[in-house]
Formats: structure tokens, C-alpha cells, sequence
């Protein structure tokens, strides 16, 4: 039996259509959309007032498997981001052990046959995240990777990453680098700012990104490889990824929901769920990344979700380990914030979420075209609703978010034709 979403607003940059329209599924795939399909004899979901938009893609998650397990699994992740309107994911591959090779690429492949959503992964660019031997990234893409990334670590050594950027050219693979020079971090704490200083800590400077980003841009353009800066936190940083486009190099980046809707006070109320990689920032940082936002300098909305034991976190801001969830979250921070405050179109916004995440890892999604998968989130734009950790799909409840009252949510979630999350 066909499935047909009626009355529905239809959302979807990829095909610039932003107008009331039906959607019929067949065998996974779209089969049509157009205004007034007749009901026939198919299933019929009535979505009146409702958007319907291509399912949204998280094109940063570390969903901890294998290795860490007690944190998050890739069953428990997916769940996480099917309730959060996520129809696709792209797993860091800081696992244990590290995907660096076919057999935990194949591995996560199994596991994923089972998983709520679509899964896809990066594998690291050097051996083990050392820093020191560069993967054999043209075997990892032939099992199934969509880019490169030492996530969590810097490739310190500028000759490798020299030559991970050329090999990268050759076979088109996005290089995505997490910027933060290991030298400057200092005490691995907080933002370097009044903050630090009231509580006491070194904190890490805002040039540990800053320097990184500048040095991984300059070998992208070197090299005409493809670079994708992760969650950047600096208006400086934003300012060299500007510079950087209008030069034509190969360059985009992400930002998280945290780092636009909090600054480093938040540490003050939050402790260590408020402590993450890059840190918080200051308030001319968070306008910085509005703007980012708003002028297309930041492609995407990615929501680096770090999932972690409450005994990791209930430490000190030094001791505790980096990093919030964010699958279940993200998709209401953005809209409050940036929809519901007449920052940003609903348009905008799923272009971030869905259309540019897909292009940039040359992955067919993001779209709601004849014939492409039947993946589709429906947002009830209006729904409000408060934050509780104790009702998350996700193992984790590390979110400095428990209690934010929030406007708009996903409140269906397809995956290639089947309803994965249905709000109650």
C-alpha cells in the first residue's frame, strides 16, 4: 500500500518549493508531489498545519560504538536522532578501536542494519588519531566512509596533513578538522575570558582555533582540497571562513546549537554541562556566528552530539570530559532562536539541516525530488514544549538544556518510507 501525506506545507531548498503540496511514498522512494493527490485506496497521514521537509542530517554525532558502549550505542544514538527529526547521521571516528580500517567500517555497517535511521561514518585521517601515519583513506572510501576527520584531536603535524589533503584531492573526500592547537589548550577547561578568570582557571585562548583553521585553510588551498571546519566558535574564525570563500577556495563549516544560543557564563549554573570542544564563547562570539547564520558563511547546523556517563562529567571543569547531546535538542533550539525570534526563515534552516549536509558529503539526500528516498521530517512549527533528559532516547543526559522551554519540534520522522518516531 501507498502512503500519503496530505495537507502538509512543503519546505524543501533543494527544489525551492515552499508551498502547501501532498506527498505519496511507494516502496521507500517519493513517488509524487503535487497539490490534491487523490486518497485512493493508500494509507493516508493527515498533517494539516503541519511542514514537511526532507529529513534532516546530523553530519557530526559520536555515537561511541564500539569501545564505549556505557556512553551511547549505535541503537540508542539512532533512536536519539529519529526523535529529534534526524533521518541520517555521520559518525566521528573516535571509537575503540578508532575507524581506521575496513573491519570497523564493516563492523558499524552491521550494526547499522538495525539502526532507526540511516547511519554513515567518517574514518580518521591517521592511524589510531595519533597524529603520526595516515589512514588508507582510499580503502575506507570503497567501504563506505563519506569523508576524513581526526574529530576530537588536531593532526598537529603539518606535513601530514599536508599529504592527507593532497590524497584527499584525489579522491575527493572532505576533509573535516577539528581546529584547536594542543599547545595553546593549556588546562583543557573553559573559554579564556572574564569567566575563567572569576573561577580561577587558565581556560583555552580563542587562537587555539583561530590558528588551526588558518593553517587547515591555507593547506586547502594549496592542495584544491575539499575542507569542512567543525563546530566553529570565534568571530575571528567566521571572519577567516568569509575570507576564505570569497577567494574561491573549497571551504565551509558548521556550528552547533550551543555554541548559538549560550556563552560561558553558562558554565556558572551548568558546571561541566556546559563544558565542551571548543569551549563557550563570549557574547561578540555567539552574535559572530548569528550573522555566520544568516549570510550563509556557516553551511550547516550540526550538533557535535557527545554523549558521556554521568561519572565522566561529575567532575571538575579540568577533569570532566568534553562535549553535550544534542540530537534532541538541536532541532527546537533552532527554531526558537533562530526562527521564532525572525532571525532566520524555516527555509533557512533545513537548507543547513538537511540540503547542504548531503551535498557536502555527496550523499543522496536532502531532498524531496521524484524518486529520491522517502526520507521526510514533519515539524509542527507551533508545538512548545520543555526539555527533560529523563525522557531522552539517548543513554546520555549530559545537556546544560534540562528544563529550556522551546517552540517547535519534529513530531514524525521517515526513513526510507517507514515511520521511525511518531511524538505521542
Amino acid at each position: 500500500m501507498k502512503t500519503l501525506i496530505k495537507g502538509g506545507w512543503v519546505v524543501d531548498p533543494s527544489q525551492n518549493i515552499n508551498e502547501p503540496l501532498d506527498v505519496l511514498m511507494h516502496n521507500g522512494k517519493i513517488e509524487k508531489i503535487e497539490r490534491n493527490i487523490p486518497e485512493e485506496s493508500h494509507k493516508v497521514i493527515y498533517v494539516c498545519g503541519k511542514y514537511v521537509v526532507p529529513g534532516l542530517i546530523d553530519m557530526h554525532v559520536h555515537f561511541r560504538e564500539p569501545g564505549f558502549e556505557k556512553k551511547e550505542t549505535i541503537e540508542t544514538g539512532s533512536l536519539a536522532a529519529v526523535a529529534g527529526g534526524f533521518t541520517s547521521v555521520v559518525c566521528m571516528p573516535n571509537t575503540n578501536p578508532v575507524i581506521d580500517c575496513v573491519d570497523v567500517v564493516d563492523f558499524i555497517k552491521d550494526k547499522a542494519n538495525m539502526a532507526a535511521c540511516n547511519i554513515y561514518m567518517m574514518g580518521s585521517i591517521t592511524k589510531n588519531l595519533d597524529g603520526i601515519e595516515m589512514s588508507s583513506y582510499k580503502n575506507l572510501m570503497e567501504a563506505g566512509i563519506v569523508g576524513i576527520t581526526d574529530d576530537g584531536k588536531t593532526v598537529m603535524d603539518t606535513s601530514i596533513m599536508y599529504e592527507a589533503f593532497k590524497e584527499a584531492k584525489k579522491l575527493n573526500l572532505l576533509v573535516s578538522t577539528h581546529c584547536e592547537d594542543i599547545n595553546l589548550v593549556y588546562d583543557r577547561s573553559i573559554n579564556k575570558g572574564e569567566i575563567s578568570k572569576q573561577l580561577n582557571l587558565q581556560g583555552i585562548p580563542k587562537v587555539a582555533e583561530e590558528s588551526i583553521i588558518l593553517r587547515d585553510i591555507f593547506l586547502a588551498e594549496k592542495t584544491g582540497a575539499r575542507i569542512h571546519i567543525q563546530h566553529i566558535s570565534t568571530k575571528r574564525g567566521i571572519e577567516l571562513i568569509r575570507e576564505a570563500k570569497k577567494k574561491g577556495i573549497k571551504v565551509s563549516c558548521e556550528a552547533t546549537p550551543h555554541h548559538f544560543t549560550l556563552t560561558d557564563k553558562a558554565i556558572l549554573k551548568q558546571g561541566s554541562n556546559a563544558k565542551m570542544s571548543p569551549p563557550l564563547r563570549s557574547d561578540e562570539d555567539v552574535e559572530a556566528i548569528f550573522k555566520g547564520l544568516l549570510d550563509g558563511t556557516i553551511d550547516v547546523i550540526a550538533t557535535d552530539h557527545a554523549p558521556h556517563t554521568e561519572e565522566d562529567k561529575n567532575k571538575n571543569l579540568v577533569e570532566s570530559a568534553n562535549g553535550i547531546i544534542g540530537l534532541e535538542t538541536a532541532l527546537g533550539l533552532a527554531l526558537t532562536e533562530l526562527v521564532h525570534k525572525g532571525n532566520m526563515t524555516l527555509e533557512d534552516i533545513i537548507r543547513k539541516f538537511s540540503c547542504n549536509p548531503a551535498k557536502l558529503l555527496n550523499i543522496k539526500k536532502g531532498t524531496l525530488k521524484i524518486g529520491s528516498d522517502a526520507d521526510i521530517t514533519i515539524i509542527d512549527l507551533e508545538k512548545e514544549w520543555i526539555v527533560d533528559k529523563n525522557k531522552f532516547y539517548s543513554k546520555a543526559k549530559n545537556t546544560p538544556f534540562d528544563g529550556y522551554k522551546l517552540k517547535g519540534k519534529a513530531i514524525m520522522t521517515i526513513v526510507d518510507g517507514e515511520f521511525r518516531y511518531v511524538a505521542v
